[in-house]
């Protein structure tokens, strides 16, 4: 990295999206009755929307209460690391033909648990960057 060259790389949407389909775990950030709650969760893309399923819980009431959400997804290396950050409304899916799509994208639990509901987030903002690792910077003077 050049002395002038930013740490920081904002990436484009569709940049963003490449790197949401590429993954497979997120977070979930939601509004509930204790503040904020965030939740690990598996998820696939369908389209320009994140989709997981869920048991009768916390997160599903959370969604049906407060559709706004965040969902994030990192990744790093020695060298760099990413950050995608997505906000939009989540919603569950209850149309039949909606359903019977989104199995077909063979979303599966994560853990061998029963996971009946399916939860779309569509997303309204989408924020991804790069971060280019390196030293800290040596200031100009000292005191």
């Amino acid at each position: 990295m050049t002395e002038n060259a930013s740490p920081v790389t904002f990436l484009s949407d569709e940049k963003a999206w490449d790197l949401l389909a590429g993954e497979r775990l997120g977070r979930l950030a939601v509004q509930s009755e204790n503040g904020i709650d965030i939740f690990p969760i598996n998820y696939v893309v369908d389209g320009e929307s994140i989709v997981f399923r869920t048991a009768d819980g916390t997160k599903l009431a959370s969604v049906k209460n407060h559709s706004h959400v965040t969902f994030e997804i990192d990744s790093w290396t020695e060298e760099d690391g990413i950050s995608v950050v997505a906000r939009g409304h989540a919603s569950p899916v209850t149309s039949e033909a909606e359903i019977a799509q989104i199995e077909a994208l063979r979303l599966k639990p994560w853990v061998p648990t029963y996971k009946t509901f399916f939860v779309r987030i569509t997303i309204n903002q989408l924020q991804a960057r790069r971060f280019t690792f390196g030293r800290d910077p040596i200031p100009a003077y000292r005191y």
